[in-house]
């Protein structure tokens, strides 16, 4: 009895160390990240990042509003298939790879404020903020953000 006792202990101790595992492999860039407005330094928005097929995918989930501020609902100046789509569930992050952990580049961001479509990179050091760089041409020629958790 003993005997089955330690080895259901062994078989879930093995079991917990395997599910730990996994949880602390997943990259710290996934998850839900809130965007800060530049100008009024307030949160704007709330963004899901998940990975399929190798590559990192962000889509709105939500716009925060604050008080006497206009809703913008919809991607009035995208261009092509977004235009004058909702911006909640619109896709604007896609195309990022994996160069390390934490840090993804090569995508592509679109923002719904001015509808351009923007070279993007993306890194976190501690999983509470995120880094996302914005840019047309090479990096040193853009603007980053920081999102938070």
């Amino acid at each position: 009895m003993n005997q089955h006792i330690s080895k259901a202990l062994a078989i879930s101790a093995f079991s917990a160390l395997i599910l730990s595992s996994n949880v602390l492999a997943q990259d710290m860039t996934l998850g839900s990240w809130v965007t800060i407005d530049e100008k009024s330094n307030l949160p704007s928005s709330r963004i899901l990042i998940v990975e399929r097929n190798g590559e990192l995918i962000g889509t709105v989930t939500e716009l925060i509003t604050t008080p006497g501020e206009m809703l913008q609902t919809h991607c009035t100046l995208c261009k092509g298939d977004l235009k004058g789509k909702p911006i909640i569930g619109m896709t604007i992050l896609k195309g990022l790879k994996k160069d390390k952990p934490g840090q993804w580049s090569g995508g592509e961001i679109v923002d719904p404020d001015d509808g351009e479509v923007y070279k993007v990179r993306l890194s976190t050091d501690d999983g509470k903020i995120l880094k996302v760089r914005g840019y047309i041409g090479i990096p040193l020629l853009g603007r980053t953000q920081n999102w938070i958790r």
